[in-house]
């Protein structure tokens, strides 16, 4: 690595701008490194700058200069057409962003944030050809990409290549319903259902061990409505690994068509208690076991008591599930405990939130609306709702000027909405009534009354 003085600034910028393309150097940059003209720090800064307020051209302009001034410092010339290449990316001049990036590794070798750019490049393209051996080596630095891959080689048409990433990475983290949906897709594409089933059952003879494999068979059996089949492989799966979590979410449904209730609640159990399945497929099992509970009403201890379990993985979706399911069933008083349960541990839920704070009003609980309606505003500060909330538990706890302070403060952010306007209204009007102003209880009074709102 080259040393003076100015680059350290170059670098420190670049780390926190560009995004840090020299984050692999295993030597960090020290206070002794050499020289770099004026022209190149103010033409430099002056392109950052211009990126910022997004003028494009005129930061393109500014780090041509940049690049003349540098003259011929390697290190400073591939920062500088780094920044070229974003630039000419935000303006859709893919051929010369690409032209850019190329050039920075070429110059300087695999960079993690130059491969990425690139990788945006030809998304944007829709040059999936060359996207891949981009992509094949993100996968060394964050495997995240994987998913990337398999879908590009589903858009190339290599199909193959794209079910084998898809199995590697059930194995690796689990089912996933996008994943699922991918797979689908692809099944679809090739219209060789029966070559697939063909190709599972053997692999599933040579290796009987192999969970994936019978996890993909269940599903193309059930695509094809063979539910016999289905069922008969993920009873061989139990047979083969009782151990299995995944092969769960298959038997509860076997199980409830069947009739066979503690079963299905079994396999329920599992599905919600394991750390192999994912959240997406968790909320599919618990929205067939709320529809099951609403048939067999004996079942809602049950199904509080798995939920309970479910939500320690600190999600408010589940509470706030089960609240509008008793919601729905005209018990506000339970579907207010679940929801309150749920805000609890998901305060940036705002739909849960809403529901909590109405049912809370409605249920005259105006300390705790008061409460979770001044903590909300900290995280929705444009709500009109909440400071509309605010200003009913108020009122009634004798909070007058907190109150009038709140919906003077939230009607301002009020767009459209001429019912909850009304509202804002006539709960001032109370307001200054009960503070004994009655000229402007009056006021808005008036106001409220202006406003027709149509049936």
């Amino acid at each position: 690595m080259k040393k003076h003085s100015y680059l350290l600034l170059v670098l420190v910028v670049l780390f926190q701008i560009s995004g840090g393309m020299f984050a692999q150097e295993e030597e960090p940059p020290t206070d002794d490194l050499g020289n770099v003209s004026d022209a190149f720090q103010e033409n430099f800064f002056e392109g950052l700058k211009q990126k910022g307020i997004e003028n494009y051209e005129l930061a393109l302009t500014a780090l041509r200069k940049a690049e003349m001034a540098a003259k011929g410092d390697k290190e400073n010339i591939a920062v500088v057409r780094f920044e070229m290449g974003k630039n000419y990316a935000y303006l859709k001049q893919f051929e010369d962003a690409e032209r850019m990036y190329n050039q920075v590794l070429e110059s300087m070798g695999e960079r993690l944030d130059v491969l990425e750019a690139l990788y945006d490049v030809y998304y944007q393209q829709q040059n999936y050809n060359a996207a891949i051996p981009l992509v094949e080596k993100l996968t060394k630095y964050d495997t995240d990409y994987k998913e990337d891959l398999a879908n590009l080689y589903h858009l190339t048409g290599q199909y193959d290549k794209a079910l084998e990433i898809l199995d590697e990475l059930d194995e690796d983290w689990g089912e996933s319903v996008l994943r699922n949906a991918l797979r689908r897709q692809i099944y679809k594409v090739t219209g060789n259902t029966e070559g697939a089933i063909t190709n599972l059952e053997d692999k599933i003879d040579k290796n009987p061990k192999k969970e994936q494999d019978y996890l993909n068979l269940i599903f193309l059996y059930s695509e094809q409505g063979d539910t016999k089949k289905a069922y008969e492989t993920a009873q061989e799966l139990l047979k083969n690994q009782p151990d299995s979590e995944l092969v769960h979410l298959a038997l509860y449904k076997f199980y409830l068509e069947d009739g066979e209730v503690e079963k299905a609640l079994h396999s329920m159990e599992v599905v919600f208690s394991s750390n192999e399945i994912d959240k997406d497929s968790k909320y599919r099992v618990l929205g067939d076991f709320i529809g099951f509970a609403n048939l067999n009403p004996g079942y809602e201890d049950r199904l509080e008591a798995i939920v309970g379990s479910f939500s320690e993985e600190n999600s408010g979706q589940v509470y706030e599930q089960l609240g509008l399911y008793y919601l729905a069933k005209e018990q506000k008083d339970k579907a207010l405990q679940f929801y309150e349960k749920g805000m609890a541990i998901d305060q940036d839920n705002y739909s849960l939130l809403k529901n909590t704070l109405l049912l809370q009003i409605e249920f005259k609980k105006y300390n705790e609306a008061a409460r979770a309606s001044t903590e909300a505003l900290e995280i929705f500060p444009a709500q009109p709702l909440l400071y509309l909330v605010n200003g009913v538990a108020n009122i009634e706890l004798g909070n007058l000027d907190v109150a009038i302070e709140s919906m003077e403060t939230g009607i301002d952010y009020l767009i459209d909405d001429l019912k909850m306007e009304k509202d804002f209204y006539e709960q001032l009007s109370i307001a200054y009534s009960k503070k004994g102003n009655e000229a402007k209880a009056a006021n808005f009074a008036k106001k409220a009354s202006e406003i027709n709102i149509a049936n």
